[in-house]
């Protein structure tokens, strides 16, 4: 927020007899500083509306980390529930001996992800891999469309590196959209997300799905695991620090996992594991899907209503990646329609959804310039705004900051959930993958809101960033699973 020492500051240098204008020479009239004065405390007013919009202080934090823990206990006790609380069939964390290698599939948003993953001496992991834009396409259509799409990518990968697709390969396959597990390598879908919508595929074996594409491509590989990527992480993280008990995804959508103990998953009819524990995969991008307890504003319900699944996903829509800009983009449209943006003026880009992609959001956070300079390009030049003041571009850099701020502090309160479900706050390590590395603060932002809930022990969570933690953490599953 813009204080009265720094309006008085700012009036002053106009005051000053050495400020002329740049264009007449002349020395700012009465009238401009008078004009410059209304125009920072309007800017203020905006600001601090703005804030009591998106900014959640200390009880409203610890109302959701309460509600989480309900939810998370329900989601264990019963099938079905919105917080699925999924049981992954991993029923053990790697030694860091696990050895071999496996082609690793990926599917989570924008990108389907191939890798070839070797895991060599104890430790040591390379990793090859190659990225395929996922067409809008295939994103929608009969789900036969994808899956064959996602085969022709394998061949792709296969034929780049001179492997021969009719030898057999043992695969680890990553599909980040809500699956429950009927083995360690089967799994039915029941509800996409992400703005996914394949027909013909809810209720059905996306493993079994995945197989059909492989024989029309003829492909010889055998999936060894189904995996949810929130998993891997977990498992990525845990084969070089076994203090590694939750996993979170913050990409375009978000979910977590965590370790969890047997006999607290009253649902679970299967057999006892020896370790006596199940990674579970909550899909909290559900999470109070009833609004009970989430700060939504109106923003968040423009977004939700005009999304593919509307009440879905309401968590996730407040958090991840793909719905960050947009929120953005919302509230700067409000602004606009007020006139109190832009003079009023948006553009053909600007008014289309999803059009204030999540790079922009970090390159503006990153802008730390004067002017501005940066956040003014990635305006007029990119999203073809008319014109903008420093005022607008303060005004949007401070949306950017409200929105990435409440997404860190709402990621902190499922953690904190987590950690209290588990009984770790004496120590535990939280693998994190995804945007979050590129986005300015994050991370300390969630530290910040971790301390407010836990006090000194705050001091005990560990936030890492794990790169390509989903790739390498299904591969070390693979290695895992017994012939």
């Amino acid at each position: 927020m813009i204080s009265e020492k720094m309006v008085k500051n700012i009036l002053q240098v106009f005051k000053s007899s050495k400020i002329k204008n740049k264009y007449s020479g002349k020395r700012i009239s009465k009238h401009s500083i008078q004009e410059e004065k209304k125009r920072l405390y309007a800017e203020e007013d905006i600001l601090s509306k703005l804030e009591d919009i998106f900014i959640i202080g200390p009880v409203k934090l610890r109302q959701i980390v309460h509600h989480f823990l309900e939810e998370f206990r329900k989601g264990l006790e019963y099938d079905d529930y919105s917080l699925a609380m999924l049981p992954s069939f991993v029923t053990k964390l790697p030694t860091g001996q696990e050895l071999g290698n496996f082609i690793s599939l990926d599917l989570g948003g924008t990108n389907f992800k191939v890798c070839k993953v070797y895991l060599e001496n104890p430790y040591q992991i390379r990793v090859q891999q190659k990225k395929f834009s996922i067409p809008e396409t295939a994103k929608n259509a009969d789900g036969e469309r994808l899956f064959d799409f996602m085969a022709d990518s394998v061949e792709s990968f296969l034929k780049d590196r001179n492997i021969n697709k009719e030898k057999e390969q043992e695969l680890g396959f990553t599909f980040s959209f809500p699956v429950r597990q009927t083995g360690i390598n089967s799994g039915e879908l029941y509800l996409w997300s992400k703005e996914f919508n394949c027909s013909n595929t809810k209720g059905k074996d996306v493993v079994m799905m995945l197989n059909e594409a492989f024989k029309r491509n003829k492909i010889n590989i055998k999936v060894k695991a189904l995996v949810n990527d929130t998993v891997g992480i977990l498992m990525a993280s845990a084969y070089s620090d076994p203090q590694t008990f939750i996993g979170v995804v913050l990409g375009e959508g978000t979910n977590a996992a965590y370790v969890e103990k047997i006999e607290n998953i009253a649902k679970w009819k299967g057999p006892q594991p020896e370790s006596g524990k199940m990674i579970i995969n909550t899909e909290w991008g559900s999470f109070d899907e009833e609004k009970l307890v989430l700060p939504i504003n109106k923003f968040d319900e423009l977004l939700d209503q005009n999304s593919l699944d509307p009440g879905k996903h309401v968590f996730e829509k407040m958090i991840s990646g793909f719905y960050l800009g947009e929120i953005v983009r919302l509230t700067c449209l409000y602004l606009i329609n007020k006139k109190l943006l832009f003079k009023g003026q948006s553009s053909i880009i600007f008014n289309k959804p999803n059009s204030f992609d999540i790079q922009y959001l970090s390159r503006i956070e990153r802008d730390y310039s004067i002017e501005l300079s940066d956040t003014k390009l990635i305006l007029q030049d990119l999203l073809l705004i008319p014109s903008t003041t420093l005022s607008d571009r303060r005004i949007v850099r401070r949306i950017v900051e409200l929105v990435g701020i409440r997404s860190a502090r709402l990621t902190a309160c499922g953690v904190v959930a987590l950690l209290n479900q588990m009984n770790k706050l004496d120590g535990c390590t939280v693998a994190v993958d995804n945007f979050i590395n590129d986005y300015p603060h994050f991370i300390n932002r969630m530290r910040d809101a971790i301390h407010e809930l836990l006090g000194s022990f705050s001091e005990n969570v560990n936030l890492i960033h794990t790169k390509d933690g989903s790739s390498v953490g299904t591969s070390i599953i693979a290695s895992m699973v017994n012939e």
